[in-house]
């Protein structure tokens, strides 16, 4: 499975963006999809994590009711969609996927490169 993440961008505080990440390759591994993010000096953290059906989501709570994670099976993609960004939204965003359940980075298997999002104050 390969992974693509893409729409990071650099956005004003209150802002919106949202990210896509494309998945190619043996997509009927993945069982959950997750976004994880990483500021300078912080370790990898959990953003948001969606079952394959769609049918279940997670967010961390800094971002929840602000951020919503979606997925298009049809295309293979999972979204971010990032309103009411702060500074502290700020980070390397990264996809991830699993054909666990676990949204640890330490259990997922396959990665995209990040994309960053820069939020000016």
């Amino acid at each position: 499975v390969q992974l693509q993440a893409f729409g990071g961008g650099l956005v004003q505080t209150g802002g919106s963006l949202r990210l896509s990440c494309a998945a190619s390759g043996r997509t009927s591994d993945i069982a959950m999809m997750v976004w994880f993010r990483q500021s300078p000096g912080k370790e990898r953290e959990l953003v948001a994590a969606i079952t394959r059906s769609g049918d279940s989501t997670r967010y961390t709570p800094a971002v929840d009711g602000r951020f919503i994670i979606s997925v298009d099976n049809s295309k293979n993609t999972m979204y971010l969609q990032m309103t009411s960004l702060k500074p502290e939204d700020a980070a390397v965003y990264y996809c991830a996927a699993s054909s666990g359940m676990v949204p640890n980075p330490q259990f997922m298997e396959y990665w995209g490169k990040g994309t960053l999002v820069t939020v000016s104050s």
